[in-house]
């Protein structure tokens, strides 16, 4: 979606300070260097290899996933056969039975519309050798498709706990947000899955009261041991704990740890690396800026 508005006004926090959950705002930052990303609404690390980060467009863009390095640099791409990019809004990736995996998330509904919404996982593509770039085609290996038992939603926020074999999903442009998950390998008979929202949740910023979807989820991602979430919004990130007896709605349903500002003009998109120490950033527009929390 198209949101745009001014947010230095409201960066209450310095960069490079000590922010939260031992997370730090880091000052330095690189711009995504692919010309064709340009409405980046989805990221992920790679699980293969930490200087690799997997990106994709918002709607209307082709049904690619492209391949840049932690600084910025473009590294190729593939293009997925027999289907569209409807309205991708996130990016997953996992490891599952030893297997490295990607999540494309065609969820977005700005209108609230659509009949059903898409997930499709595809394997993680082997990555690029040194000074090569990555070119060619894929397959899902496989898709979900569902629908919300209580009417379409517009959800830019969903992540994968690979532990559990769930996928959660956050709504959008709800007050307040609900939660929903899904099973990763749904019986392959189950037809179109019907959501029910299993609880709901709030991040609360800084003008958040007087900007229209300020306090919206717009990213999602949980680190590979499912032990913590992390959110961003257009304000900033903000994270969730689970603690090992707890489901994601008891998780979700207790206040957040604020990271602060990530000082980004539109976030859509947000990732922890493999080890669960670094979350990137990044948001639309053409050469858009790499914001890092390190631990």
């Amino acid at each position: 979606m198209t949101f745009r508005t001014a947010l230095t006004g409201l960066s209450l926090l310095p960069c490079g300070a000590l922010i939260g959950a031992e997370f730090s705002l880091l000052p330095e930052r690189q711009r995504i260097q692919d010309p064709a990303i340009t409405e980046a609404s989805g990221l992920a690390a790679s699980p293969a290899d930490p200087t690799f980060l997997w990106v994709i467009n918002d709607s209307g863009c082709s049904a690619d996933v492209h391949l840049t390095e932690t600084n910025g640099t473009a590294r190729g791409k593939i293009r997925l056969q027999n289907v569209a990019n409807i309205d991708w809004e996130d990016l997953a990736s996992f490891t599952l039975d030893g297997q490295n995996y990607l999540l494309i998330a065609d969820t977005g509904d700005n209108n609230a519309r659509r009949k059903s919404c898409k997930l499709y996982i595809i394997r993680e593509p082997r990555l690029p050798a040194p000074g090569k770039t990555l070119a060619g085609t894929g397959q899902p290996s496989w898709q979900i498709e569902f629908t919300y038992q209580d009417g379409p939603r517009d959800c830019e926020s969903v992540a994968v706990d690979a532990q559990a074999g769930k996928i959660i999903l956050i709504s959008k442009r709800t007050q307040p947000p609900q939660v929903y998950e899904i099973p990763l390998r749904p019986p392959q008979k189950r037809g179109v899955i019907t959501l029910s929202p299993i609880g709901q949740t709030a991040v609360k910023s800084p003008g958040g009261a007087i900007i229209p979807m300020y306090d919206q989820p717009t990213g999602l991602d949980i680190t590979a041991d499912g032990s913590t979430a992390a959110i961003t919004t257009y304000y900033g990130v903000f994270l969730f704990l689970r603690k090992p007896e707890e489901s994601w709605a008891q998780a979700f349903a207790r206040p957040a740890t604020s990271l602060g500002t990530h000082q980004l003009g539109q976030a859509e998109s947000i990732a922890f690396s493999k080890n669960g120490k670094t979350l990137y950033l990044t948001s639309e527009g053409a050469q858009a800026p790499i914001a890092r929390f390190q631990r």
